[in-house]
């Protein structure tokens, strides 16, 4: 289970010492990356350094409505400090409307940086906020370009994670590009639901309450499940 989070910290009170107790929390469970804000990122690099955990960063949060080449520097400062995921949130008023050229270079923009570091990009749907045709609309023009993963929520606006919703998203991408759940996945049984939907990755702050289930379900004393 480990392995399949994102392990989550981004309120605006966030602190430095937050993001340290963040990175010592990921180095002792072993999750796949934390994901922070990107003024962060450089801070987060240098403690998980040595480590296999990864950091994700945050672009065009929580709202997906700056322009686009704003989130393209946002993202090329994000990796140039080390991130090597990005998380970027959809420009939500421009899919609504059917601006879906605007969407896709928005979205384009920001895989073209990655791309120059080997990261990768994730496409923040905001899923709440969209109807189901609307929701793969979105999967497909974040598949048209090039991004690696659509994810569900910021975890900042009106809900999170849906099963529904991740199962429509993993049918509509198939296997051209995976799946990230966020947003209220608090228990195991939640992270399970999600996974079993077809998630391949959980963005969660709630992630040692939910190693911590799986390791009470699975009878493990091993640290990674």
């Amino acid at each position: 289970m480990n392995l399949y989070i994102d392990h989550t910290l981004l309120k605006p009170e966030a602190t430095e010492a937050d993001i340290k107790k963040l990175c010592s929390e990921a180095r002792e469970y072993h999750f796949y990356s934390v994901c922070v804000n990107s003024s962060y990122v450089e801070l987060a690099s240098m403690e998980l350094s040595g480590s296999q955990t990864k950091v994700c960063a945050v672009v065009g949060f929580p709202l997906g409505a700056m322009e686009l080449n704003s989130k393209a520097f946002e993202a090329d400062q994000a990796c140039l400090h080390g991130a090597t995921e990005i998380d970027m949130v959809i420009h939500v008023g421009a899919l609504k409307e059917g601006r879906y050229d605007y969407v896709a270079n928005d979205i384009a923009a920001v895989v073209s940086v990655a791309a120059d570091y080997d990261a990768k990009v994730k496409v923040i749907l905001e899923t709440c906020l969209l109807t189901k045709e609307e929701i793969v609309k979105a999967c497909e023009l974040a598949v048209q370009a090039g991004a690696d993963f659509v994810k569900t929520s910021t975890g900042f606006s009106t809900g999170g994670a849906t099963v529904e919703d991740v199962a429509l998203m993993r049918t509509t991408v198939g296997d051209r590009a995976q799946v990230k759940a966020s947003g209220g996945i608090r228990d195991i049984e939640k992270a399970k639901e999600m996974i079993a939907a077809g998630a391949d990755r959980l963005g969660t702050s709630a992630s040692i309450a939910i190693v911590i289930g799986a390791k009470a379900d699975s009878g493990s004393d091993n640290e990674t499940y």
